[in-house]
């Protein structure tokens, strides 16, 4: 399936979800999820189904001072 994530054309493959997609890139920070322009609640990723040509954004966390 092939997504836009954060700009770039990806295709992927095996993910049917958003909580799969985290998976599958590897991130395991603290992360905010932008899917079709909706802001998601960590809650929904599960539940958040991926469809051929989705946009996504996904944004880590930075600390700092």
């Amino acid at each position: 399936m092939r997504l836009r994530l954060n700009g770039k054309e990806r295709d992927v493959e095996h993910v049917s979800t958003v909580e799969e997609l985290i998976a599958h890139l590897g991130i395991h920070r603290m992360i905010v999820v932008e899917h079709n322009g909706v802001i998601l609640a960590r809650e929904q990723y599960p539940e958040s189904r991926l469809s051929e040509g989705d946009v996504l954004e996904i944004v880590h966390m930075v600390g700092g001072g």
